[in-house]
């Protein structure tokens, strides 16, 4: 009996046994495991942080010179690269083979000032760059899909020389399917229309360089017999008169308001700017651009229009060692990594304006339902110093004499040239409502 007993529990004890050591084994199996996953985690923690490391140090220490307010433009940047949104304005130049879609030898529109080729710039690795936004895709402009897109419709651009610059670039590229006819030009043809017919759809562009009402006394090359004299409350009517007619529209303005000017209101002299001669209060040229702009924004705002307004922001110039008329100059052959150009003072007052002047009006335009966008070529700009005509603004301007002294021209742009990649992004913004 003893024996039997002795057995029996000999039998319970290797079962017990078994199971402890089959649960020894499974603690240590998950023990294991766990070890394993933490090490996997914290390494993969240590790769995350290395590879955004480079990327915060660059948004930190190459922030863009668009602000007085440079540490929150910084993290703003910053944190929609982060975030993965898409700002197609904030990117790179890189290179591209391929080249423009256009020529100055396969488009009649380009102005002689801005031919740079044909006026005999000897360099063209400028016309080998693209704009690479960093967090989105920006194809190339397509001028098929963009004019069926367009039948029966209107665009205007509405400024000064730069949107007569970038209407250039616009119909050079859609000419590339066909052919615009003018249909209109003003007596000195600032202001003019262009149709392409098999599509009903026209482009202009309006004259307009203050956006309000201005007399100016001013030739064609800038030379001046009088100061300015801008009403600062009254919209100009060569663009108010036609805005209902517009389905797409381009604003822009900030250049001309740097220029010696008298400011009016309610018809009566109310100060100036830059009028050392006349015995007026300095206002300063930030007052008048921010009034007006006020007033162009409240403009459009109260309008109910149903098709699509953008700003362009003012496009930076390049000068170099002066002004131009001083000896500046813009000998660059390729752009520039961002921030290693900085906006000159006047460019960062006009652009700070702007962009709270905009700001406002997108949250009350979001609110009426309105279509109204920043198109901010500021900073993408800044980059491009080597897109300019410079001497090349002029035939041939050293083929007499290799010293010539001659006026520069670093405002606007060689065609083709940089101003084409604006074409891409308004598509872009057009398509997907960025």
């Amino acid at each position: 009996m003893l024996k039997k007993m002795l057995l029996h529990w000999k039998s319970w004890w290797r079962s017990i046994y078994k199971q402890n050591h089959f649960i020894l084994k499974l603690g240590f199996s998950v023990l294991l495991v766990g070890l394993v996953f933490r090490l996997l985690f914290s390494r993969s923690d240590v790769i995350l942080e290395v590879q955004e490391t480079p990327f915060v140090q660059e948004t930190l220490f190459s922030p863009p010179p668009v602000s007085f307010n440079l540490p929150e433009i910084v993290d703003q940047i910053g944190n929609e690269e982060q975030s993965g949104r898409c700002n197609l304005f904030i990117g790179d130049w890189i290179p591209d083979p391929t080249g423009p879609v256009y020529t100055n030898e396969t488009c009649k529109f380009i102005e002689d000032h801005q031919n740079c080729m044909k006026n005999g710039r000897p360099d063209n690795g400028y016309l080998y760059w693209t704009w690479k936004p960093r967090n989105c895709k920006l194809p190339r402009f397509n001028p098929h899909k963009f004019l069926q897109l367009m039948s029966n419709k209107t665009w205007a651009l509405i400024g000064d020389s730069i949107s007569r610059n970038h209407v250039q670039s616009f119909l050079c590229v859609l000419s590339k399917v066909e052919e615009a006819i003018e249909v209109y030009h003003d007596k000195e043809y600032r202001s003019r229309r262009w149709l392409f017919p098999s599509y009903n759809f026209t482009i202009s562009v309006i004259w307009s360089p203050f956006l309000a009402q201005a007399a100016i006394f001013e030739d064609y090359n800038g030379v001046s017999t009088s100061e300015i004299e801008l009403h600062i409350d009254k919209l100009d009517t060569s663009w108010t008169d036609q805005f209902k007619n517009f389905d797409y529209m381009i604003f822009a303005s900030g250049e001309w308001y740097v220029k010696t000017t008298i400011y009016y209101e309610n018809d009566t002299v109310l100060g100036c700017h830059y009028c050392p001669k006349k015995n007026f209060t300095e206002l300063g040229f930030n007052f008048a651009y921010r009034k007006v702009l006020g007033n162009v924004f409240n403009y459009i705002l109260s309008s109910n229009h149903k098709g699509m307004i953008f700003f362009r922001t003012a496009t930076p110039d390049h000068f170099e060692n002066g002004e131009w008329f001083s000896g500046g100059s813009c000998k660059r052959t390729e752009p520039v990594k961002e921030g290693n150009f900085s906006l000159s003072e006047v460019n960062k007052i006009l652009h700070e304006i702007e962009l709270e002047e905009i700001d406002k009006a997108t949250a009350k335009a979001l609110e009426k339902g309105l279509n109204l966008k920043l198109f901010d070529i500021t900073s993408l700009s800044l980059m491009r110093p080597d897109g300019h005509p410079g001497p090349y603004r002029h035939f041939q301007p050293f083929a007499k004499d290799k010293n010539a002294k001659v006026i520069n021209d670093c405002l606007h742009w060689c065609l083709p040239g940089p101003i084409d990649a604006w074409n891409d992004i308004l598509m872009e913004m057009m398509l997907n409502g960025l």
